[in-house]
Order: C-alpha cells, then structure tokens, then sequence
C-alpha cells in the first residue's frame, strides 16, 4: 500500500525562514542580525543577511548573497563570515 506523501506541521522549504544571529557591534551601536533562508525553485538554498529590527523604520538587507545546493552547505558559509565582512556589508548598504 504506498504511503501518503502529505506531511502535517512541516514548514514548505520554499518558504524563507528568519533565523536570528548574534548581534554585531558597528560604531558602538550593537545591530541586530538576522538570516532570511529559503529554498529556491530550481532546489538551491538562498539567503540574505538582514541588519536591525522589522520593527525598524528602515532594516538594511542584502540581496541573496548565499547560495549553496544543501542547507549544511549554506550555513557552513554564513559562519565562515567574520566580523569585518559583515561590518563591511552593513557599511555598504547603510551609508
């Protein structure tokens, strides 16, 4: 008899997920930081690095700057970053 394949309570891989990261430090401020993760169509892992709150007027974000064909793969290069990449990236898109 096969198995039916409808999963309850399983979160759609396409969907992003917002994972939050350890804050950073940037001008004596600590900014807030967050991954957006999600599965794209073609079956790679994207995300994006997103700086301050959603609640904030203006959160900065990246564009998909992540890509990688697991999940593993795509978190080994999140913690790959150090902290000058990431001050880098916030300078970038804040300034």
């Amino acid at each position: 008899m096969p198995a039916n394949s409808v999963r309850y309570g399983v979160p759609d891989p396409a969907e992003p997920v917002v994972h939050d990261l350890p804050p950073m430090r940037y001008g004596g401020e600590e900014i807030p930081l967050r991954l957006l993760v999600r599965r794209a169509a073609d079956g790679t892992w994207r995300a994006r690095l997103i700086f301050g709150l959603e609640e904030s007027e203006a959160p900065h974000a990246t564009a998909e700057i992540f890509c990688a064909q697991s999940e593993s793969d795509l978190w080994q290069s999140v913690n790959d970053l150090r902290d000058h990449h990431l001050r880098d990236l916030y300078r970038s898109i804040s300034e």
